[in-house]
């Protein structure tokens, strides 16, 4: 219980705080993009006056409180249970094995008694009674046992006694070890994604394609966007975002899709998913010579004062270009472009332009550093996340097996019946499991085997109360 407790608490940490995005585990600069994501969102926090987010962005980012889910403490608890699980399933296997396999049909005449709860009897019942009660435990889907002895009575006499021993669900309390191996294995399924799983996010503008793994993986996935697109509804809200995705191996397609955000691309393992978009601004690019050196999409998947934002070095060139999506007064769609120099210039800063243009138009050479760029038409990327998830089978036999325990434990419990037949007197008792309305279940039992013996029991006791009623 300590251990769930402490999993728990993790885990409401893991809920409420922002967590770093699985593929900026592997990326160290994208987990320092992610911190400084965390650090804009919460450093402006103060309590009691006093500016506590720096410090706390970095408290927490030590502890793992912004990766629970990956940390080594947690993936150590999570170990420790499953371990704890195992030894507690292994240390109660024998009892319950043996509880199950506990089949006592003889009971002595004092377990008959009816002060106790759940029992009954029936005065010249005789062989007849006894009959009827196995056809009762039969068709209620008991599996009936029997024997016959002597016994003496309290008169010292020795006289014939019949006992019938009816059992429903014997062995179905052993359900609870598919409810412990179910645990065990989404604990598995969990720890096998986190050490073997892969996930990344990839933004591609249309045509662009993009390796899933790094470069130089064997039988490594080429990704392409064919096309990208978001239609609108007449009030200008997004009515879908689907791209046409095509998926190369080694040169050859393998699969190709038009996929949504609930119809992802499953590929060798690796799932597909359509996760966001933004703009891309088709640019060309011509150098001093007239050569044209880039004739494609920028992505701004960036943001600059809330603006759309990307950035492109110009191929053969240490010149960085900043692209900055903005709008006129009027709305006209208008295109800021920054170039920025890798080595400071004679006057000491590194902003070579900074020119605006507007759809369609283009840059004089001598305004962008002897460059000639064209802003040719506006589109849009697609961005995906890249799932491979390994543990993806245990988790839903775990499903399954936890499924199946519950099911199999809180519907089929076991219930057990005991007559003596001593006599013409037939003297019966129940018990079962927790999860059985035992008086319910009596009394239906012994209703249809009065009404076989056209006769009413001598007793039938309420439940817990120690005392019966005639």
């Amino acid at each position: 219980m300590l251990q769930i407790s402490v999993l728990s608490v993790a885990g409401v940490f893991g809920a409420v705080l922002r967590q770093i995005p699985a593929f900026a585990l592997h990326d160290p600069n994208a987990y320092a993009d992610q911190l400084a994501q965390l650090h804009a969102e919460y450093d402006p926090l103060t309590v009691l006056g006093l500016n506590v987010g720096p410090g706390m962005v970095d408290l927490f980012d030590r502890l793992g409180l912004f990766r629970v889910f990956s940390a080594p403490w947690f993936v150590f608890l999570l170990t420790l249970l499953v371990v704890s699980i195992v030894v507690c399933t292994l240390n109660r296997l024998p009892d319950l094995w043996r509880s199950s396999r506990n089949v006592r049909v003889v009971q002595a005449a004092p377990f008959f008694d009816l002060r106790l709860d759940h029992r009954a009897a029936y005065a010249d019942a005789g062989g007849a009674g006894v009959d009827a009660l196995r056809d009762v435990l039969r068709g209620s889907r008991y599996k009936v046992r029997e024997e016959a002895g002597v016994e003496k009575d309290s008169a010292g006499e020795s006289a014939e006694v019949r006992h019938v021993y009816g059992d429903k669900n014997q062995y179905l309390k052993l359900a609870t070890l598919f409810t412990h191996l179910g645990l065990i294995l989404f604990l598995a399924g969990a720890a096998v994604t986190t050490a073997l799983g892969y996930e990344t996010v990839v933004f591609l503008g249309e045509g662009q394609t993009a390796p899933v793994r790094a470069v130089g993986t064997p039988d490594n996935l080429l990704v392409k966007n064919i096309h990208f697109e978001a239609p609108t509804r007449p009030d200008g809200s997004f009515a879908d975002f689907r791209t046409d995705l095509a998926v190369y191996q080694n040169g050859q397609l393998v699969a190709r899709k038009i996929i949504r955000v609930n119809d992802p691309l499953e590929v060798n393992g690796y799932v597909f998913h359509q996760n966001t978009f933004g703009p891309a601004e088709n640019l060309s690019i011509w150098d001093s010579s007239g050569q044209l050196v880039w004739d494609g999409p920028v992505l701004l998947e960036g943001s600059l004062a809330g603006r759309p934002q990307g950035f492109l070095t110009i191929p053969g060139s240490q010149l960085g270009l900043l692209v900055v999506l903005d709008r006129a007064t009027d709305g006209t769609a208008l295109l800021a472009l920054s170039g920025i120099t890798a080595q400071p210039l004679p006057n000491g800063g590194n902003l070579c332009f900074l020119q605006v243009v507007g759809l369609g138009a283009t840059t004089e050479p001598g305004t962008t550093c002897g460059y000639t760029i064209g802003w040719a038409s506006a589109g849009a990327f697609t961005g995906m996340v890249i799932k491979r998830d390994p543990g993806q089978g245990l988790i839903w036999i775990a499903y399954l097996s936890l499924i199946t325990g519950l099911a199999l434990t809180f519907y089929f419990p076991r219930r057990r019946v005991w007559a003596r037949l001593d006599g013409d007197r037939l003297a019966l008792a129940m018990a079962a499991d927790r999860y059985v309305d035992v008086e319910h279940e009596f009394g239906r039992l012994t209703d249809e085997l009065s009404a076989r013996l056209r006769n009413r029991p001598e007793s039938r006791l309420q439940p817990s109360s120690g005392s019966g009623r005639n």
